[in-house]
C-alpha cells in the first residue's frame, strides 16, 4: 500500500472510530433525558453501562462490584434509593469503593 493511501485508509478509520464514540454518548445522554439517570455504585463487576475509571474503556469494564465509579442507568428518582452491600446508589461518582 502507497504512504498516501495508508494516510487515507487510517484517517478514515480514525474518524469512523470518533463518529462511533459519539453516537455512543449521544444515545446515552438521550437516555438520561429519557426517563432515565446515571447511577453510580451500583452495579456488580463487568455490568456497569459506562464511565468505570482510568484503565477501562467503559460499558462492562468495572473492576469490582459496586465500583463508586461506575454507572448504570435506572429510572429517574430511584438511585439514591436502590441499597447496596456498600451503601446506596449515587448521583456523582463515590469516592472510597
Amino acid at each position: 500500500m502507497k504512504r498516501r493511501e495508508f494516510t487515507s485508509t487510517l484517517a478514515a478509520a480514525l474518524l469512523g472510530a470518533l463518529a462511533t464514540s459519539n453516537a455512543t454518548q449521544a444515545a446515552e445522554a438521550m437516555a438520561v433525558n429519557d426517563g432515565k439517570e446515571k447511577c453510580y455504585g451500583i452495579s456488580l463487576a463487568g455490568q456497569n453501562d459506562c464511565a468505570a475509571g482510568p484503565g477501562t474503556s467503559c460499558a462492562g469494564t468495572s473492576k469490582i462490584d459496586y465500583q463508586g465509579n461506575a454507572w448504570k442507568l435506572v429510572p429517574t428518582g430511584t438511585c439514591t434509593s436502590i441499597k447496596t452491600p456498600s451503601g446506596t446508589g449515587s448521583l456523582s461518582p463515590v469516592t472510597g469503593r
